[in-house]
């Protein structure tokens, strides 16, 4: 059974930078599709990135474009969204979340297993 972890929210400032780390146990990402998601208080939970199984593909808000950046370490079998020139508009739980030979496709009714999420604040 597949189980994730995320760590590495925070407080930080405007503009500052965040990496958010999802560590994987019980079997390795390797064949995992990894999400990043984020839901903040009154909205609904919507996709930030997204990194197919194969590792080929990559999918991005229109929001984060150019600022994060997700990728996987096979070697520690952990996934992470770095988070760049950060807005207050970003604060939110951040989850991360997989899915069994799943595409970058970035909609949460897609993956079946979820962390238990982190807080970002962006705040001066």
């Amino acid at each position: 059974q597949l189980q994730l972890v995320e760590s590495g929210g925070g407080l930080v400032q405007p503009g500052g930078s965040l990496r958010l780390s999802c560590v994987a146990s019980g079997v390795t990402l390797d064949s995992y599709a990894i999400g990043w998601f984020r839901q903040a208080p009154g909205e609904e939970r919507e996709g930030v990135s997204c990194l197919s199984s194969s590792g080929h593909s990559t999918n991005y808000a229109d929001s984060v474009k150019g600022r994060f950046t997700i990728s996987r370490d096979s070697a520690q079998n952990t996934a992470y969204l770095q988070m760049d020139s950060l807005k207050p508009e970003d604060t939110a739980v951040y989850y991360c979340a997989a899915v069994r030979f799943g595409t970058s496709w970035c909609k949460a009714s897609g993956f079946n297993y979820w962390g238990q999420g982190t807080q970002v604040t962006v705040s001066s």
